[in-house]
């Protein structure tokens, strides 16, 4: 199925780390351009949660661009369903998969000295 069997003309796609697609026709832009500067590797689906006209997916996402950067993380994604079953709405939700205990070593938290990730 294509990108116009799966969204609706109106569906907004917010992606984790802040952009945000406003129609069906940006959505294929993006996601047409996104394909000629990286591959998706593996997007594996965990669990998902349906009730009515939403749906909450888990899944682990990882990508390899063209200049050799590597993205492997965790995520969440809200949607929201058309009556005709088409996505109107999709947000991303990212979590760090390099996680750890701050209160490991002491009973006042030691945070890693290290950039926050963009989700």
């Amino acid at each position: 199925m294509g990108i116009d069997d799966i969204f609706a003309e109106d569906a907004v796609y917010i992606e984790s780390w802040g952009p945000k697609y406003e129609n069906r026709t940006m959505i294929k832009h993006w996601f047409k351009e996104w394909n000629t500067r990286g591959k998706v590797v593996i997007w594996d689906i965990i669990q998902y949660f349906h009730d009515e006209n939403q749906t909450v997916v888990q899944w682990n996402f990882k990508n390899v661009m063209n200049d050799g950067s590597i993205e492997n993380f965790d995520g969440i994604t809200l949607v929201k369903w058309t009556e005709d079953g088409k996505i109107r709405f999709l947000k991303e939700f990212g979590c760090n998969l390099n996680t750890y205990n701050p209160y490991q070593n002491s009973k006042t938290p030691q945070f890693r000295d290290e950039k926050a990730n963009w989700f």
